[in-house]
């Protein structure tokens, strides 16, 4: 993992988004010199040169951004048959959009040319370097990792490491921190008892990563003086909080403490970044709603043909500083779903959800209304998604720290939304606020803009249903 403007984010993922920058740069200059310079009436060879290098970057930056849209460089692994699909995809939406934009600069004949044969070189160079990328992933050294602990969070942590697509670790085992060492109920790896040292265990089996996981680690509990020398000698440590926010991108609430919370990096809200967010927010806004009026026209339409009742649905939220609001969705239900007033949670295959409803829920269409609430300041385009009072409520009391998410505007859409599948009770609301905590903690306008290229790939292809 690599940390990028304050996220975590996996180093073959980086690898992977840089090779395909440079395979589509290197992909038109070649096809540009099979076919010769762009065709210019009068024009010298620099000014062709020229043109061809903005050519090459323009299609780099347009394939590894579709690339990113279909979701290829998302953590969770994606099988072979899917992500030829998406790779395909890709190409022939991104050759498409180059070749729209080229051909009013250029001749379109030759326009049509380059693409193509760009296409087709990249095509190979794809196969290739992705193959490579593959080789040196699985004959990487794996890390060399130590848990402190034996209990559940040690044998959480154990599975994490053992299944999560994270890159390779060999776990040489458990320290104990009680007298009777237990062995773990998820690895067959060793377990250390208390009175060995930490210092050795690292020399003798050259450990480069050690894990934290105790949730109370007061009372000399842990080894903290054998810690600090392991970290001072450039092992890595690192306790629940920290493993989770790194591998995960969450913020693990069984281990969280105020203290963390308090004393902790992240959870800025600076004059800056509002008004950079604000900005951010209106201006996208406004180019989504204009892109986006056609479709909305017919949704509306189509509502209406449907089902009886209103087209729009108004929903009282509870947004920045437990502010209340009333949120603009496009009504995908019947107009009594909700006739005793009591407030429920949507399950998958809801019966109150009408034939377009379940369309527009499905593309994420419904949620369009919310542009508006975004340009009025309600609401942000990124953030943790708005609850009801009442279930703010009823999760206030059943979720730790579960106040803190109203530190940022709600978002139209969020973390939560592109990383978990959907939610429709208390447990999925606690394993959503921990990706949402991730969020507060170390939102910018990068992890934004992350949020905003992953929506596209979760309603292209609905994942999360």
């Amino acid at each position: 993992m690599v940390k990028v403007f304050g996220h975590h984010v996996p180093l073959v993922g980086c690898i992977e988004f840089l090779a395909d920058l440079l395979l589509c740069f290197v992909a038109v200059l070649l096809a540009a010199s099979s076919l010769g310079p762009v065709p210019q009436d009068g024009s010298s060879g620099q000014r062709a040169l020229t043109e061809t290098l903005l050519f090459a970057t323009g299609f780099a930056v347009v394939m590894s951004l579709m690339y990113a849209f279909v979701g290829l460089y998302r953590p969770r692994p994606i099988r072979v048959p899917a992500m030829l699909r998406r790779t395909l995809f890709a190409l022939g939406a991104g050759g498409y959009l180059t070749y729209l934009v080229l051909r009013s600069v250029a001749d379109p004949g030759y326009v049509e040319q380059l693409v193509s044969a760009s296409v087709v070189y990249l095509l190979i160079g794809i196969v290739v370097v992705r193959s490579a990328i593959h080789a040196l992933t699985r004959a990487s050294t794996p890390q060399r990792v130590l848990i402190v602990g034996t209990g559940a969070e040690a044998d959480a942590v154990a599975e994490d490491l053992k299944t999560l697509n994270r890159g390779k670790h060999h776990l040489i085992g458990f320290y104990s921190t009680a007298d009777d060492a237990a062995a773990s109920a998820v690895s067959a790896a060793p377990v250390f008892p208390r009175d060995a040292s930490i210092e050795e265990l690292v020399s003798r089996h050259r450990v480069q990563e050690i894990i934290v996981a105790v949730r109370e680690q007061r009372g000399g509990v842990v080894p903290m003086q054998q810690l600090l020398a392991c970290r001072i000698r450039g092992v890595r440590v690192f306790n629940l909080a920290a493993f989770y926010e790194r591998t995960r991108s969450e913020v693990p609430l069984d281990s969280l403490k105020a203290s963390w919370l308090v004393y902790g990096q992240g959870f800025v809200q600076g004059r800056a970044r509002q008004t950079a967010k604000r900005i951010f927010d209106i201006a996208t806004s406004s180019l989504l709603l204009l892109l986006s009026a056609p479709v909305m026209l017919l949704t509306m339409i189509a509502i209406k043909i449907d089902s009886r009742g209103p087209v729009f649905y108004r929903q009282q939220r509870v947004g920045l500083g437990g502010r209340l609001f009333m949120c603009l969705k496009f009504r995908s239900m019947q107009i009594d779903a909700e006739g005793d007033g009591v407030a429920r949670w949507a399950v998958k295959d809801d019966p109150r959800i009408t034939r377009i409803g379940t369309f527009i829920r499905k593309m994420r269409i419904d949620e369009l209304p919310q542009l508006i609430s975004v340009l009025r300041g309600e609401m942000s385009l990124v953030g943790p998604r708005p609850e009801r009072p009442g279930f703010v409520e009823e999760l206030g009391r059943e979720i730790p720290f579960y106040g803190v998410r109203h530190s940022v505007k709600p978002g139209v859409t969020g973390w939560a939304q592109v990383r978990y599948t959907y939610g429709a009770s208390v447990e999925d609301a606690r394993k959503k606020h921990q990706l949402d905590l991730y969020y507060v903690k170390n939102n910018n306008l990068f992890l934004d803009m992350l949020v905003l290229i992953e929506t596209v790939s979760v309603v292209l292809f609905r994942e999360g249903q």
